[in-house]
Order: structure tokens, then sequence, then C-alpha cells
């Protein structure tokens, strides 16, 4: 089974920001974009970030919900890679120092549902 592309949307409270972090940190190719949006390929799907200046203005609380020993923070969004591209992009993102909530793990080992998986900002 082959899955289609998809277009994720979200709101990012600096331009530049975001170019610095998902293109050149993250590695994403960067797209078209204009003064209050910037779009990326991640994995062959799309991720626009649409500026919202007042994001700035305060701190968001986020939510956690317990999954497999770990608390996960929800809202999230991730990619499914086969394991080879999952081991290669989380090493590219360890030798760039990035902050781990979760380290890249296995979950669920041995049971339905068992996936290779990490988190970070």
């Amino acid at each position: 089974m082959s899955l289609t592309s998809f277009r994720i949307a979200i709101q990012i409270r600096d331009i530049e920001e975001s170019k610095m972090f998902y293109g050149e940190i993250l590695g994403l190719r960067q797209g078209r974009g204009d003064t209050c949006w910037v779009d990326f390929d991640i994995f062959g799907h799309q991720f626009v970030c649409h500026l919202n200046s007042g994001l700035g203005e305060g701190r968001i609380e986020l939510h956690y919900n317990p999954v497999d020993d770990h608390s996960v923070s929800v809202p999230h969004a991730g990619m499914v890679l086969d394991m080879d591209d999952w081991i290669t992009f989380s090493n590219m993102l360890k030798d760039k120092g990035i902050n781990f909530i979760i380290e890249p793990c296995i979950k669920f080992r041995g049971k339905p549902g068992e996936q290779a998986t990490y988190s970070f900002f």
C-alpha cells in the first residue's frame, strides 16, 4: 500500500526563526514562501509555517499523556519512516545537539504496535 502525501500548516511566531530551525537545523528543503508564510518538504509531505506574531507574547502550556513509560506531549506530529531513515535522521539530530524530550527508543517492544520513536522541540 502506498501512502498519499499530506499537508499540515502550523502557526509560528517568527519566519526567520522557523527557516533556521526547520531548514538549517532539521535540514528540510524550503519551498515557496512570502512575508507571512513559508513551506518545507518533510519526507515528501508539505509542512507550512504561517506567521502569528502574537504567539511570542505568552507561554503555551503543554499537555502530556503516559505512553509506554514516557510522557508524550499533546499535540504532536511525526513521520512514519523506514528504520534506516529513522536512524539517519535521529543521528543527524544528535549531531546537531537537539535536546530530546524522549531519547530515541523502541516503544512497545515485542508487542503489537512496536515503534521506534523520539520526541524533541
